[in-house]
């Protein structure tokens, strides 16, 4: 492949662990910000094929993969330390087939695994020194407790700022293009995607007419190397049978309806879909109608959208994502046992799905049975446990059976793993003071003190390059 490892002076500035601090530090802010989608399916499905691409990356990758969704119509994406990769709705939509998406989140993990973000951050030139001290700045106030949700909605700017400012240079840009292709050719998806998706993005960009490929190309500049270099790797493979799930279609139809922010565009949104319903065939056919469904729940029209459903199910179309929604279509109209015996029925038959384990959680709580989302969300969270929402559910079921020291230990966990530590100090102080318990108040005090260590490191970190 000829891809050159990191310089041992760039590891040795920015460790993989210190990487995914800052990381977690940013991500932590970014939460906060609207434009943050933190829809089940959503994530799932993207985590889920970021990660099945790292798998067969030429170079390992030394960071957990955690894909996220922007709502931003703009044709975008970017990466951020610790392996962290956010991925704008108005990619999802402008795709043409899972395997272009898959295309363009190869290659930002191409960048993740030959450190480019690490070295770029650490060569300091001077614009991103400046972005990177802004963003330890608003870190630093974050943790201190001053940080507010307009402070975590600049932090996040200005992480992806941050991935702007780096510039990547022509020959790192071809070393993620490489490394992007073999991903995408070993996990199975159509690597021709990669060349269509440049296409459209370098058509987007010279034409521009709105459709955001501009953004990207500005940060990731299509040069006429990089499509010959493609297209001739391309050229000598033999035809592919490329893989595809059903789940690109419906999570590519719920974003275009997401993305939809004032009156004019959810028309235009809807009108898509409509045309799609009518003009397409199987699954794509379906999403269409899940896609109508779904933007007749957002206005709360739950007659329309139970019809779409219906239309989306027909001819044996069936999907996590069309059996979750059935699930909140119950729930809005005030039909709680429905909603729950869908939810078990979803959860049987697909237990792999987020989005149907949470649905099923919710109609527990909705019919008062505590008990047994709690034991439900246990198994879960032996399932995945790096799923912060379970953990708050949990807190909420635990808090309403009057299990008031549990309740906050897991709400600490919860604040633990999104990275807010500062609460999840007080989540077990607060513990603390409910108990006489002398063993429980031990292990309290060990959970509060490692916590207290980790929050004074992740300060010292953030305090190197604010200077």
């Amino acid at each position: 492949m000829g891809l050159p490892s990191m310089g041992s002076a760039s590891a040795a500035e920015l460790s993989p662990s210190l990487e995914r601090t800052l990381g977690d530090a940013i991500m932590e802010q970014g939460r906060r910000d609207p434009d943050y989608i933190a829809d089940p399916d959503v994530s799932q499905y993207l985590t889920n094929m970021g990660r099945g691409l790292a798998a067969h990356s030429p170079i390992t990758v030394q960071q957990p993969i955690t894909v996220f969704g922007v709502r931003d119509p703009q044709v975008n994406a970017f990466a951020l330390p610790g392996g962290y990769v956010g991925i704008n709705s108005g990619l999802v939509v402008q795709a043409q087939s899972e395997s272009e998406l898959a295309s363009v989140l190869a290659h930002e993990i191409g960048h993740v695994a030959q450190r480019h973000i690490a070295r770029g951050m650490t060569q300091r030139s001077q614009s991103s020194g400046v972005m990177m001290a802004a963003l330890a700045a608003a870190l630093l106030a974050a943790l201190s407790g001053s940080g507010d949700l307009a402070m975590g909605v600049a932090a996040f700017g200005q992480a992806a700022a941050v991935d702007r400012q780096l510039g990547f240079s022509r020959q790192a840009e071809q070393e993620a293009d490489r490394a992007g292709f073999e991903m995408m050719r070993k996990a199975g998806y159509d690597p021709r995607g990669m060349v269509r998706m440049f296409k459209q993005l370098a058509n987007a960009s010279r034409l521009n007419e709105g459709m955001g490929g501009g953004d990207y190309t500005s940060t990731h500049p299509l040069s006429i190397q990089r499509m010959a270099d493609i297209e001739n790797r391309v050229s000598e493979m033999p035809a592919a049978h490329p893989k595809g799930s059903d789940s690109f279609w419906y999570i590519r139809a719920k974003l275009r309806v997401m993305q939809a922010r004032d009156g004019q565009s959810q028309r235009n949104a809807v009108e898509k879909l409509q045309l799609d319903a009518s003009q397409a065939a199987g699954v794509e056919q379906s999403a269409a109608w899940y896609g109508l469904a779904y933007a007749a729940l957002q206005k709360k029209d739950t007659a329309q959208a139970e019809q779409a459903l219906r239309n989306a199910q027909k001819n044996g179309q069936g999907s996590p994502e069309v059996a979750g929604l059935a699930v909140s279509l119950a729930l809005a109209q005030g039909d709680n046992a429905q909603a729950l015996a869908l939810a078990q029925a979803a959860s049987d038959r697909w237990p792999d799905s987020q989005g149907i384990a949470l649905a099923r959680v919710e109609s527990l709580q909705k019919t008062g049975q505590d008990e047994a989302a709690v034991q439900f969300l246990q198994q879960r969270i032996k399932q995945w446990p790096d799923v912060p929402r379970l953990y708050q559910l949990q807190a909420q079921s635990q808090e309403r059976l009057g299990q008031k020291v549990a309740a906050r230990r897991t709400m600490a966990s919860y604040y633990d793993m999104t990275g807010a530590l500062a609460t999840a100090v007080e989540q077990l102080q607060q513990a603390r003071n409910m108990t006489k318990d002398f063993y429980v108040q031990s292990e309290l005090d060990v959970q509060i003190r490692t916590l207290k260590e980790r929050l004074k490191a992740d300060r010292e970190l953030l305090e190197r390059f604010k200077s």
